[in-house]
């Protein structure tokens, strides 16, 4: 479970105002105190995250929020840092404060939940403290809520089932290759070694790439793009070879014509985005200019060389396809712009590290904007001829 990515659990915040119980009942939902839990008010200045099991869903990411209430000097800002977690979100949880229930505040925030076809449950916390007449007003006002003492640790275990069967309502994460290949298919993964593999191990879309095979009963082989050639020879009746993109076009001059070919990070364009949108932008690459401005989003944070493929190689790429300068920006992680309109393109990477509704929300404000987003897969494929190609598997599967 420690070793599941946040990126592939499923993203739950918890809202309310200062002092409603947030963060006790994130501790008593989790088994432990990792919220720290206080009476003075704007406790909670920045979200806090710990991922866990939650049996039996499975790996999901508890974000507790600062208070909608807060009055401290940084309220405001930190009121706002915790509506931005919305864009990323799979589900939420909104505690009331059942002795102090403040409907303006949770009508103000059911409203920007909407915004991010966000779902939610209504927790009523404080019922150690409510009188029978109390109860009977909300449960009128608030049919579908739950009531519970997190400080008596009152129905946490009927907050927990009624989560479960929330979430397992919620979009099912799509297999990497699974859905792709029959049981017992066989699978090539070239995996190239450079500067930019950590020393020691394999990069999170492989192994991620891996694990789904053998979910799904695939056989697979991993080789260095060295030894590909090898490989084919020693190797019988293989259905589909996935390479690093930065190796496309070597691979795709040693494999068989007729061998379906993709890459990690077009599987993840579709597991963690729409590839069909992906694809389309990948398609409009050939109206790029010199000057025209480019935001490349990338998931992690991690030290820049000079094989660094969002950094250097893909905006290279960009240019010799303009054929002209062009400018960039840089976006890490789950932060994406506000404003869109200087922007003619956007790249995103394979969002491994990030949640597929973080990738949609900023497709979605792309296709708002009319502008083409796609990502570093499909830009090296586009670039090495071999756009057509490298998605033919997924078309034969209705993508």
């Amino acid at each position: 479970m420690n070793s599941t990515p946040n990126g592939n659990r499923k993203h739950i915040g918890i809202y309310g105002n200062t002092n409603s119980g947030k963060s006790s009942l994130m501790n008593k939902i989790l088994g432990q105190e990792v919220s720290l839990v206080s009476n003075v008010e704007g406790t909670t200045t920045d979200p806090v995250q710990k991922a866990m099991e939650l049996i039996p869903f499975g790996p999901v990411l508890l974000i507790d929020t600062a208070g909608l209430e807060d009055k401290s000097e940084l309220g405001s800002i930190r009121i706002k840092k915790s509506y931005e977690y919305m864009k990323r979100l799979d589900f939420s949880i909104y505690v009331l404060d059942g002795k102090n229930p403040d409907f303006d505040t949770y009508k103000t925030w059911k409203k920007e939940a909407g915004k991010y076809n966000l779902s939610h449950l209504l927790v009523i916390n404080k019922l150690d403290e409510l009188g029978k007449e109390e109860i009977k007003n909300l449960e009128d006002k608030f049919k579908d809520s739950i009531f519970i003492s997190a400080k008596k640790n009152t129905n946490i275990g009927s907050l927990k089932e009624r989560l479960i069967k929330n979430l397992e309502k919620e979009e099912e994460e799509k297999p990497i290759v699974g859905d792709l290949l029959e049981y017992g298919s066989k699978v090539i993964l070239v995996v190239p070694i450079d500067s930019e593999a950590p020393k020691g191990r394999i990069i999170l879309p492989q192994v991620q790439v891996i694990r789904d095979c053998l979910d799904h009963g695939i056989k697979t082989y991993v080789v260095r793009d060295t030894e590909l050639t090898q490989a084919l020879d020693e190797l019988k009746d293989i259905d589909l070879v996935i390479t690093d993109s930065q190796a496309f076009k070597q691979v795709e001059e040693i494999i068989p014509k007729d061998l379906k070919l993709t890459s990690f990070s077009i599987l993840f364009a579709r597991q963690k985005g729409e590839l069909n949108d992906f694809l389309d932008g990948a398609r409009k690459l050939n109206s790029l200019k010199p000057g025209q401005k480019i935001l490349i989003c990338e998931s992690c944070t991690h030290n820049v060389s000079h094989e660094d493929i969002g950094r250097v190689k893909i905006p290279n790429i960009l240019e010799k396809i303009a054929k002209g300068k062009l400018e960039f920006d840089f976006k890490v992680g789950y932060d994406f712009v506000q404003d869109l309109d200087p922007y003619d393109f956007v790249i995103h990477c394979g969002a491994c590290m990030v949640n597929r509704k973080s990738v949609i929300q900023k497709i979605e404000k792309c296709k708002a904007k009319n502008i083409p987003i796609t990502n570093y897969g499909l830009v090296i494929a586009y670039f090495s001829n071999i756009l057509e190609k490298s998605v033919e598997i997924f078309e034969l599967n209705n993508i």
